[in-house]
């Protein structure tokens, strides 16, 4: 499998893509990382809150105790004691509850900035990078042999474009009709030049298959 093309400036461009993709998803990642932090600041006055509504509480809850020591009238000092206790243990609650929702705008806020941004640059990157691998593996695949050679002649004179098939030398396509070797390799690396990559040297004695009619 191919990830790369052959000729310099096209692996270059490559290249880059694929650091500017890396990048781009760091960058996300990073300014998420510095969201995340900044909205659990908001979270510190919840917390302050649920703090002071336990400590409210112990200090109730201790008071509730000493006066139930308190002979004949003790169960009665309690109460209110209980009652401001239950009041404090509410408002701890309420501080715990803002901390949790708090705690829960981050983390989406955060998914939120990495999964749009890199989703959106996957979903243009990466069919590029993934349809470029197959065509460059099926070109790789199809450069070892004289009748794989002769498909990638046909797919270039069907699809290459009439500015890159006027370049080559005159009497090319005339050649590759009658099946000439030279012709043949000719149009088949103007295929895969296409995909920035280069034909493998013929071995010696290696020759096309003619053409019948």
């Amino acid at each position: 499998m191919r990830l790369y093309a052959a000729r310099p400036d096209r692996r270059l461009g490559q290249v880059l893509a694929d650091v500017g993709a890396l990048a781009w998803l760091v960058l996300w990642v990073a300014v998420a990382r510095v969201v995340h932090g900044a909205v659990l600041v908001l979270a510190e006055p919840g917390r302050a809150v649920e703090d002071l509504g336990t400590s409210v509480a112990d200090s109730m809850g201790s008071a509730a105790s000493a006066a139930e020591d308190v002979p004949v009238v003790g169960d009665e000092l309690s109460t209110p004691f209980d009652a401001l206790g239950d009041a404090a243990g509410s408002v701890s609650g309420a501080g715990q509850a803002a901390q949790d929702a708090v705690g829960t705008l981050a983390t989406v806020l955060a998914v939120v900035l990495v999964v749009l941004p890199v989703g959106w640059l996957l979903s243009r990157w990466l069919p590029w990078r993934l349809r470029w691998v197959r065509e460059a593996s099926a070109v790789s695949r199809m450069s070892g042999g004289p009748s794989d050679l002769e498909l990638l002649a046909a797919r270039a004179v069907a699809t290459a474009p009439l500015p890159r098939l006027a370049a080559l030398p005159p009497g090319t396509g005339a050649a590759w009709r009658a099946g000439d070797p030279a012709a043949v390799r000719a149009l088949a690396a103007l295929e895969a030049g296409r995909l920035g990559l280069r034909l493998p040297e013929p071995g010696p004695g290696a020759t096309a298959p003619s053409r019948s009619g």
